[in-house]
């Protein structure tokens, strides 16, 4: 897409790394304006990453940015996930086996399908036809709802219309975490103000699935990882 592109957006912000580096991509190299910012507090343990969403909407300069509340989603899934709290406990990534990986314990049931679909309706609601989601494709293991694939049959039902139709994009969801840990320093993204571990404690943890793929990232991309690890 040409950088000239002057347009509104909705991007689906979490406050970890690959959202932050998305908005910040929307915003700056896609040239999308003006450009809202969702975000939403379903029960995740790591809620924590929301006060980082709130920050760095700040800097990518959103005209708006929702925070939704809707904790009914982790009571419906808790059975499900480890994501949530009421759920099992978050497990290492080196205790997951490969069949585990696949889909690890830390999915939330539908997540993606629910956000997306909320995100839709704010974007119809608003006049705005594109809409941005952080899926990428991890070195370690994956999810359904964050595939290619996914954002294809997705696209083609939101196709259906009648008259404001919605376009879902996933522009990582080819890509190596460690090139969005690139893309993202390049942009210049505070990773300070991201967060990535599951567990949601004061520290990083460094052994669940998604701080070893940030880890990861960050050494493959040559650069620093700003946050505090238990063991560091």
């Amino acid at each position: 897409m040409a950088a000239d592109v002057a347009r509104p957006a909705v991007v689906l912000l979490s406050g970890g790394m690959d959202s932050s580096v998305l908005l910040h991509h929307v915003a700056r190299k896609l040239g999308y304006s003006p450009v809202h910012g969702l975000s939403c507090d379903y029960g995740q343990r790591h809620a924590r990453e929301l006060e980082c969403a709130r920050r760095q909407a700040a800097a990518a300069g959103v005209v708006r940015h929702h925070v939704v509340a809707m904790p009914f989603l982790a009571d419906l899934v808790k059975e499900g996930t480890a994501l949530v709290t009421g759920g099992p406990a978050v497990p290492d990534l080196d205790a997951l086996d490969v069949g585990e990986r696949r889909q690890p314990p830390t999915y939330v049931p539908n997540r993606n399908m629910i956000l997306l679909s909320m995100a839709a309706a704010y974007a119809e609601a608003q006049g705005i036809a594109d809409v941005f989601y952080g899926a990428q494709a991890q070195d370690e293991y994956g999810y359904w709802d964050c595939t290619p694939d996914f954002v294809e049959r997705l696209n083609a039902a939101l196709a259906l219309n009648r008259h404001q139709c919605i376009t879902i994009h996933a522009p990582f969801a080819t890509a190596k975490k460690a090139d969005i840990v690139r893309l993202g320093m390049a942009l210049g993204v505070d990773f300070a103000d991201t967060w990535t571990c599951y567990r949601g404690g004061d520290l990083a943890c460094g052994a669940c699935p998604t701080c070893v793929e940030r880890r990861k990232a960050f050494r493959a991309a040559g650069f620093e990882d700003p946050l505090a690890y238990i063991e560091d």
